[in-house]
């Protein structure tokens, strides 16, 4: 499977279990809300910057936002 669709799959998880809309989470992690729903629909490669940026507003390890369930 795609890492993209990976990433975008479990952001949008984490984000849900957390209760945030996109657009608390894209402030939150310092980007724009489109920036984030396109990385959710696994269309964006992000940077490692915004991947660290995201996990941090997730309060969780980058590795998470990457697992393979």
């Amino acid at each position: 499977m795609d890492l993209v669709v990976i990433l975008g799959r479990n952001i949008r998880r984490l984000r849900e279990e957390a209760g945030v809309s996109q657009e608390q989470l894209a402030f939150d992690a310092g980007m724009k809300r489109s920036y984030l729903s396109d990385m959710e629909r696994g269309v964006r490669n992000p940077t490692v910057k915004a991947v660290g940026r995201l996990a941090a507003a997730l309060k969780v390890s980058p590795a998470e936002l990457l697992r393979i369930e």
